[in-house]
């Protein structure tokens, strides 16, 4: 009887001490949580006080002392963040987020070598990071070297296909150089992925200018569309121009098919444009433009098939002209309901098997 008694004691002290232990870490959890609010109010002290109460009731997890360096971050304390984060980057629970907040510590303190570094040993363990390429990209973007951060949030796009940031900072590129066709695509593709920010909205009235800068109604059936200068043939056989060598540039491709989108087009407005974009799907799914496949394009002219394309384009350039499209709205509320209905329903999905990247088509 005793050995029994002794074994009940010992099993109702075990089960007691799991008891104790998830009841602190639900303790931490929840003062973490507070920590993270007062944080996002300013309250650095009050919300490093806390997380250093939570790591003593969860001394094991990892996402205390996370949290602690980015409220030392927050704070401009960028030399205790990186300490922190120094001895955090080879736990076995660290994610990319910590080597982002690494690299930006240092990138902070004007270190960007350690920066690009932090960023790399994080690409090592997360190949596949979109941020990580994105904070690389964005190192040379704060010095204004562009044409070197351009190719950082390519890679990114082609890595992490579902991560909106680099799109919108290659939108904005792009959109900036002679290739513009390459902003548009990216700057719709970001549209589809970050839906309501105020990024959406500046990338809206971007798309919207850029169309009005590069396409131009001369009269008499005459039109200048200019999105790419890049207007070389390409991949010819060594021997001679050969036909089944061709490779014709995706960018005199898309000003083919909105060249071909402009008939009866009197001036370029939200309204002419949506016009022109639903004539431009018809156009790229002929005959010859079966080798140019492109996510974008495929999935308007799935949102046309539905119905929905007039509203989408309203939505996409909104911002470019906002009385236009608040009197289209009003005019057509139904058609603008069963669109949003309808979007909600079906998102555009990208992934390693569905993406976009500029490269795709060299």
């Amino acid at each position: 009887m005793r050995i029994l008694k002794s074994f009940a004691w010992i099993l109702f002290m075990g089960i007691g001490l799991q008891a104790i232990g998830q009841t602190n870490k639900e303790k931490a959890n929840a003062l973490k949580n507070e920590a993270i609010e007062l944080m996002d109010n300013g309250d650095y002290k009050k919300s490093l006080s806390l997380l250093e109460e939570a790591k003593s009731l969860d001394p094991g997890n990892v996402d205390y002392p996370y949290e602690m360096a980015y409220a030392y971050y927050a704070k401009g304390d960028y030399k205790k963040a990186a300490s922190i984060l120094e001895g955090l980057k080879s736990h076995e629970d660290a994610t990319d987020l910590f080597f982002q907040l690494l690299g930006n510590s240092y990138d902070m303190m004007g270190k960007a070598d350690k920066a690009f570094d932090a960023y790399d040993q994080g690409l090592k363990k997360f190949p596949k990071s979109g941020r990580l390429f994105l904070e690389k990209g964005n190192v040379y973007w704060g010095k204004k070297e562009y044409e070197k951060a351009l190719p950082l949030y390519e890679e990114g796009v082609e890595a992490d296909p579902s991560f909106p940031s680099n799109y919108f900072r290659l939108a904005i590129l792009y959109c900036h150089t002679s290739e513009e066709v390459w902003g548009m695509i990216y700057g719709e593709l970001f549209m589809n992925l970050e839906r309501n920010s105020e990024r959406t909205a500046q990338i809206s009235k971007l798309l919207y200018d850029t169309y009005k800068r590069e396409i131009t109604v001369m009269g008499d059936g005459e039109y200048s569309i200019s999105f790419s200068k890049n207007a070389n043939v390409i991949n010819v056989s060594s021997e001679g121009v050969s036909k089944d060598k061709l490779k014709v540039p995706f960018g005199m491709c898309y000003e083919t098919a909105l060249s071909f989108s402009m008939i009866n087009v009197k001036s370029i407005d939200m309204n002419s444009l949506d016009s022109v974009r639903q004539s431009f799907v018809d156009y790229y799914f002929t005959e010859q433009y079966k080798s140019y496949q492109n996510v974008l394009f495929d999935y308007q002219k799935k949102i046309k098939d539905a119905g929905h394309m007039e509203a989408y384009n309203h939505w996409i350039l909104m911002k470019g002209d906002e009385a236009t499209f608040g009197e289209w709205q009003k005019q057509n509320e139904e058609k603008w309901d069963a669109f949003v209905d309808w979007f909600n329903e079906n998102q555009l999905e990208l992934d390693e098997n569905n993406r976009f990247y500029s490269s795709q088509y060299e």
